[in-house]
């Protein structure tokens, strides 16, 4: 189960609670709230460990990148130098070592490019469970707030413990 679900199935409990004459609070098993609030604490570590993980690889494998860019530009260096009394020769290896660092740059690019993608998709779903979230908060709030409207309005309507439903 996901933290998702689990924030789905606190806010249900909450919303179906028996409500406490002439007050904004309501009644709610303890024992079953604080397992649940129990099991997102164990499930949230875990989801801010991958995105953690995934932003560390995304920095290794751009590192390793510029590692073998880097290894590549030396060998093509060291070739040429080899290479530069013979003027066939040397064009040979200017061209090769250009078409090396292209391909060493366009590997690069790519693999950063899906390392970003691949993290923004994980952050982007990180941050819809917390909009879902902040949005039974405020749902819950709002609730709170319009049965201390019909307390404080004097109407007597406090028959009907969830004024939105």
């Amino acid at each position: 189960m996901d933290v998702h679900a689990k924030l789905d199935e606190l806010a249900a409990m909450v919303e179906a609670a028996r409500a406490m004459p002439l007050s904004a609070s309501c009644v709610v098993n303890r024992a079953e709230v604080l397992d649940i609030v129990d099991e997102v604490r164990a499930l949230l570590p875990g989801e801010l460990t991958d995105a953690e993980r995934l932003l560390s690889e995304r920095d290794a494998v751009v590192a390793e990148a510029h590692a073998e860019a880097d290894r590549i530009v030396a060998d093509a260096q060291a070739e040429q130098a080899r290479l530069v009394s013979e003027t066939e020769v040397y064009a040979a290896a200017v061209a090769e070592a250009d078409r090396v660092m292209g391909e060493a740059a366009a590997e690069s690019d790519r693999m950063s490019r899906e390392t970003d993608e691949y993290v923004d998709g994980r952050l982007a779903n990180l941050e819809i469970a917390l909009e879902k979230t902040l949005a039974t908060v405020r749902r819950g709030r709002d609730r709170i707030l319009a049965r201390r409207d019909l307390v404080d309005d004097g109407s007597g309507a406090l028959d009907d413990p969830l004024p939105y439903g």
